[in-house]
Parts: structure tokens; C-alpha cells; sequence
């Protein structure tokens, strides 16, 4: 199963981000400021993957409220990690189901991958196989990758704040 979103043209400003660590569990959460009126999912969309790890999409008429990595998969230290360049920006919607309108909550097993760079302060998530994607801002420090199909393909979390947890 694939979480389908939908692309717009983005309405206002492009929302900031705040991050937030747990420092007791050391989960990550990235909110956004504030959410555009509209119609779609209200609930949660998780992503599984398949060692355990989860994505948390917190959703609200459609839009992203927050993302939370509640498991992380392994992470994959690179020297460097650059998100792409030629991103552009969006308003990204979770469409609710036809067949299931009222749905408040959706899960989706998958492959998680991980990657950051050394310092950290950028996170990215690869779900489900390698394939063409590009990349949108739906806010200032948080990138999506969706492929040819209009599929959530990846999260880019950038200038995240160093966690309280020793790695």
C-alpha cells in the first residue's frame, strides 16, 4: 500500500518549523505553524517499516500538522548530505479515501531508510523502493519527495536541533 497525496499551489506563506525532542525517548517531532482550511484526512498516517521504525504524519483537513519519528530505523551517517536544489514549493494534501470517508487513521508497511548528514542537522527518510521522485517544501525545514505517481516517497528534515540523547 502507498499513501497518495495530492500537490497544489501553496496558499500564504510557507509555514515554519519547530522541532521538538523527547529526551526521553529520544522521538522527533517536527510541527508546523499554521494549518491551511481545507477538506481531506483528519487523523494520523503511519509509516512502518518493516525493522520496526515509524513515521507519524499527524493530519488535519488534509494537511500536515506534524511529523513525528516516534522508532527509528538505523541511521546511515554520511560526510555529507544535501537535499536536492531544484525543489519546488507546495501545498501538499493527504486526500481522504472515497470508500472510506470518515478514516481517521492509516498505516502502511514499507522499507524505511535513513540517512544524515555528519552533524545531524539533516535527516533524510527513503520509504518504500528507490524510484524517480521530486522533491516539494511544504514548509521552511521540511521537504517531501513524491514520485511520477503522486506517492509520498520521502521526508527531508532540515536544520534539525541537536538531540539530548547521546548517540
Amino acid at each position: 500500500m502507498s499513501v497518495a497525496v495530492q500537490l497544489t499551489e501553496p496558499a500564504g506563506n510557507i509555514p515554519a518549523v519547530e522541532y521538538r525532542w523527547d529526551e526521553d525517548t529520544d522521538i522527533l517531532t517536527a510541527t508546523l505553524g499554521d494549518a491551511p482550511q481545507g477538506e481531506g484526512l483528519s487523523g494520523s498516517v503511519g509509516v512502518e517499516g518493516r525493522d520496526g521504525s515509524w513515521l507519524v504524519f499527524d493530519v488535519a483537513a488534509g494537511a500536515i500538522r506534524s511529523v513525528e519519528v516516534p522508532v527509528w530505523p538505523t541511521v546511515r551517517r554520511l560526510s555529507q548530505l544535501v537535499p536536492p536544489g531544484d525543489v519546488e514549493v507546495a501545498r501538499v494534501r493527504f486526500p481522504s479515501r472515497r470508500s472510506q470517508p470518515g478514516l481517521a487513521s492509516l498505516e502502511m508497511d514499507t522499507t524505511i531508510v535513513a540517512d544524515t548528514d555528519a552533524s545531524e542537522r539533516t535527516i533524510h527518510f527513503r520509504i518504500g523502493r528507490t524510484r524517480p521522485v521530486r522533491t516539494v517544501r511544504v514548509a521552511r525545514d521540511l521537504l517531501l519527495d513524491v514520485d511520477a505517481s503522486d506517492y509520498l516517497a520521502g521526508v527531508w528534515l532540515l536544520n534539525v536541533p541537536p538531540s539530548p540523547v547521546e548517540t
